[in-house]
């Protein structure tokens, strides 16, 4: 059986009250329990006498006996000292977990689907904008061509009308 000193949640709806109580594990945060050893009211200001009250000689005996107290509970209990005693009842260190603020691995993998999607986006764009400039080079290149090719046929045409004057003088040359 592991013990636990903790806080059971009492009050009303929006106004609540909590009673520092010794209790086994498993049962439910607000069920059975073996002792009340204080209560924790939230709602008092913090420098307030009644905010916190707790018996600091059951405390300690419980915690001889075994029982852990909840972080919540060691922070209370890091703050009372029993009569004749300089330390406090239990020492409490604040933890530390550095993985606190890391995603989880499904929201890991959905990031990297996510940069994979982007990272797809990103190249068809910019396969879409090489396609366009392609697109416009041929068709300034085609342009050009056909801008060519009409400077050429009046060269031609010009050519050809001068071929049939030519003839034509030659002709008359011959017919007289």
């Amino acid at each position: 059986m592991a013990l636990k000193i903790r806080l059971a949640r009492g009050g009303s709806k929006k106004r609540p009250f909590y009673s520092v109580v010794v209790a086994d594990s498993r049962m439910p945060r607000d069920g059975r329990f073996i002792e009340k050893i204080g209560t924790y009211d939230p709602r008092l200001p913090k420098d307030s006498d009644n905010r916190v009250q707790i018996d600091g000689a059951k405390a300690a005996d419980w915690i001889k006996k075994g029982a852990k107290p909840t972080d919540r509970v060691a922070r209370f209990l890091s703050h009372i000292t029993l009569e004749g005693e300089k330390a406090p009842v239990y020492t409490w260190k604040a933890g530390n977990n550095p993985q606190k603020g890391e995603p989880g691995a499904k929201a890991k993998e959905r990031l990297e689907e996510k940069a994979e999607k982007e990272a797809a986006r990103k190249e068809a764009a910019k396969e879409a904008k090489e396609a366009a400039k392609a697109e416009k080079e041929a068709a300034k290149a085609e342009a050009e061509a056909a801008e060519a090719a009409a400077e050429e046929a009046p060269a031609e045409e010009a050519a050809a009308e001068e071929a049939p004057a030519e003839e034509a003088a030659a002709e008359e040359e011959k017919s007289e």
